[in-house]
């Protein structure tokens, strides 16, 4: 009887450490379109509009939904990554500078008078 109800708990255990395992993944998988969205969003970083929206599709998938905002010295970006049930957003700021230094907007040239 003992040996009956260990294995019965050891069994448990272990189905619920697969499915915590399965749910880490698909977050995993979430959080990496999450990821992409906001690379797109400071790659395509609109001259003239203040705000874009758009969703990343592949192989009639959701990828992710991204939203980006000019703020004062920056932009805003919003991007929820989406893998079967699971959804994870990230919220970043890029300041002017930041984005020039790392080559996502260009430096204005200056006329020379």
């Amino acid at each position: 009887m003992k040996t009956l109800f260990i294995l019965i708990v050891v069994f448990a255990l272990s189905t619920l450490a697969q499915a915590q395992a399965k749910i880490e993944t698909d977050i995993d998988f979430a959080y990496q379109n999450a990821k992409k969205g906001i690379y797109w969003a400071l790659s395509n970083i609109p001259e003239k509009k203040s705000k874009l929206e758009k969703d990343l599709i592949a192989d009639d998938k959701l990828i992710a939904s991204v939203k980006l905002e000019k703020e004062f010295n920056g932009v805003k970006v919003h991007s929820k990554g989406h893998y079967l049930t699971n959804t994870v957003e990230i919220v970043i700021y890029r300041s002017i500078d930041s984005l020039k230094k790392y080559g996502y907007l260009k430096e204005e040239e200056k006329e020379e008078e």
